[in-house]
């Protein structure tokens, strides 16, 4: 075998076992199940932001994107139905969301997308436990809203209505949490197989993201766009590689230089131009801050973010 086709391999050893380490203490779960009661909120792939938040006038229009398999207007509408009540996230949407960010990282080519498979994994892993529970008497109770930390009594009794709708363990991001701490699920020591754990691992993952599409939004520094490659690697120094490890990090940069240029994500978001591209992405942003914040929130008043 000759110097090139050792590269080669070796590079594609690297990259294997980044998708098996990426979110650290992968699980490889193969279920294909989904949590039930979510209704998409726009079947027409339609979303509509305020004339204040685009800065035009008038409501401005996201459609679907013929061809494509990753579709942003599906990725909006996931994450704008994910809030619930005042500091609660639905799981249900919040797992969708992420079925089109992985579409997304697919879509990079298969050197990203082997990284989404990882996260396919914790996706799969809530959505089994949340189908676990629907045999479960007790857990079909649900938690009582008062007793969530960062609830209020206020709040409680003002969304007790909505809530009686929606009694499963695993609806929301604090009925999980709820329900796991009480069952004696989340271990704070050890790991475990937990929906909270997973669910960190995605929230960190998420804020990843969060980051890099906020960057391919940036304005020009001296009229010069960096490269995407560039991007997304600032953009994991800043996040998950503060999780992982030195090798893990290293099979991360080799990932990271196959990241198609600019252009092919104006294709991605059915975009002409830089300029229509920051106006879309600034918009998934913004959803993606508002899930991302409600969870820290939740995460972090239960002590949950640094599980191991």
């Amino acid at each position: 075998m000759g110097v090139k086709s050792k590269a080669a391999a070796a590079i594609l050893v690297l990259l294997l076992f980044l998708g098996s380490l990426w979110l650290q203490g992968g699980l490889d779960y193969q279920w294909d199940s989904c949590l039930k009661g979510y209704n998409q909120v726009n079947t027409l792939h339609q979303l509509y932001n305020s004339s204040e938040a685009d800065g035009a006038e008038g409501p401005q229009v996201i459609e679907g994107c013929p061809g494509q398999t990753f579709q942003v207007s599906l990725l909006l509408s996931h994450l704008l139905a994910a809030p619930a009540y005042t500091s609660d996230v639905r799981l249900q949407p919040y797992l969708s969301s992420w079925d089109e960010l992985v579409r997304f990282m697919e879509a990079l080519g298969p050197m990203v997308g082997l990284i989404s498979k990882e996260i396919e994994s914790k996706t799969t892993i809530i959505r089994q436990l949340a189908l676990l529970s629907e045999g479960n008497p007790e857990a079909e109770l649900g938690p009582d809203i008062h007793s969530i930390n960062g609830v209020s009594a206020e709040d409680g009794a003002k969304n007790n209505q909505e809530l009686s709708q929606h009694t499963g363990a695993y609806h929301s991001v604090r009925s999980m949490i709820w329900v796991e701490l009480n069952r004696g699920l989340v271990d704070f020591h050890h790991q475990t197989e937990s929906g909270c754990r997973t669910l960190l691992r995605l929230h960190r993952a998420l804020l990843w993201l969060k980051l890099f599409l906020e960057k391919l939004a940036e304005t020009p520094v001296a009229g010069r766009l960096r490269s995407p490659s560039e991007l997304c690697r600032e953009a994991y120094q800043s996040t998950l590689a503060n999780h992982h490890t030195w090798f893990v990090r290293r099979a991360a940069e080799l990932a990271f230089i196959a990241m198609p240029e600019r252009g092919f994500f104006f294709r991605l978001v059915c975009v002409q131009s830089q300029e229509e591209m920051n106006t879309v992405l600034n918009r998934v942003v913004q959803s993606i801050g508002e899930v991302y914040d409600r969870t820290q929130k939740a995460l972090e008043e239960n002590n949950m973010l640094d599980l191991p």
